[in-house]
């Protein structure tokens, strides 16, 4: 029997295919840039992406255009569902809620678009609290109750090597960027009303990879948590910081480590990391 309510996101969610796919989940695809050549960001090659911003070359995102969200929500309302409830990245660092607005003024059944002020697997969690609750057969009130609920609850954490292309994207000031740069100084950074902002900085990387932690493990605490470790072309990190908060961290109910959309990555750089703690 069709759900009464369904869940769409975007694909700064983070979330992995075989994970949206069996909570029922509709992802619109951030368009990724790179000279000349479009197309939705899980048809971008990650080594592509890599290689184009190591040489500088011009790479840019946009939203999803509206009507990948008209589709979704077409193909929602035909499947059965009554209400729909669309969750995205920040109008702080894109412009998709705008897109999902647009197209939600021309569906067939209600939509409620919801700016959750963050991103990555902070935006990612919110989604599988809102489909769990959807497919418990949760109302929209409820649906929407529990991913804002999530959202409030949640930690985004990162660490870049460097704040080029933040600065370069344009979701960080200049001043920042040349702070960051300065003496070896590695940035942490956090999402806060729904914009990107400085959290600390550390001499070297490693150094920086276990203040993270050691910030992932204070703001966790001792209640049950759910942590997500999300990187950009730096897999052997993220495994490193995984180790270190499996052994910090007694009380976690969900582990799971991702690579960031290319959406994110474009804008975080070659090996960029982060740590997201929801509690549950």
């Amino acid at each position: 029997m069709p759900r009464r309510v369904a869940i769409v996101t975007d694909s700064t969610a983070c979330l992995p295919p075989q994970l949206t796919e069996k909570l029922g989940v509709t992802v619109a695809q951030i368009q990724v840039r790179i000279g000349d050549f479009v197309d939705d960001e899980v048809r971008v090659p990650v080594p592509k992406l890599v290689d184009a911003l190591r040489d500088q070359l011009d790479v840019t995102t946009a939203p999803p255009d509206p009507g990948a969200f008209f589709w979704s929500y077409a193909d929602a309302a035909a499947s059965g569902a009554s209400a729909i409830v669309s969750l995205h990245v920040s109008t702080g660092l894109s412009q998709t809620v705008e897109a999902a607005r647009q197209a939600a003024a021309q569906s067939a059944v209600p939509v409620h678009v919801v700016d959750t002020q963050t991103c990555g697997m902070s935006l990612g969690y919110a989604v599988v609290a809102a489909a769990t609750v959807a497919a418990a057969g949760g109302d929209v009130n409820r649906v929407m109750s529990a991913a804002q609920h999530t959202v409030r609850r949640s930690s985004e954490l990162l660490y870049v090597d460097t704040l080029e292309y933040l600065q370069r994207g344009g979701r960080i000031g200049r001043a920042a960027a040349l702070l960051g740069s300065a003496l070896s100084m590695k940035p942490l950074l956090t999402v806060t009303d729904g914009r990107i902002a400085p959290l600390d900085k550390v001499l070297g990387a490693e150094r920086a990879m276990r203040k993270l932690v050691d910030i992932a493990v204070k703001r966790a605490g001792q209640e049950p948590v759910d942590i997500a470790v999300e990187h950009f072309d730096a897999a052997e990190r993220a495994e490193t910081v995984l180790e270190q908060l499996r052994a910090k961290l007694p009380n976690v109910r969900r582990f799971l480590v991702t690579q960031v959309s290319s959406a994110i990555g474009a804008h975080v750089g070659p090996g960029a990391l982060g740590v997201t703690v929801s509690p549950v």
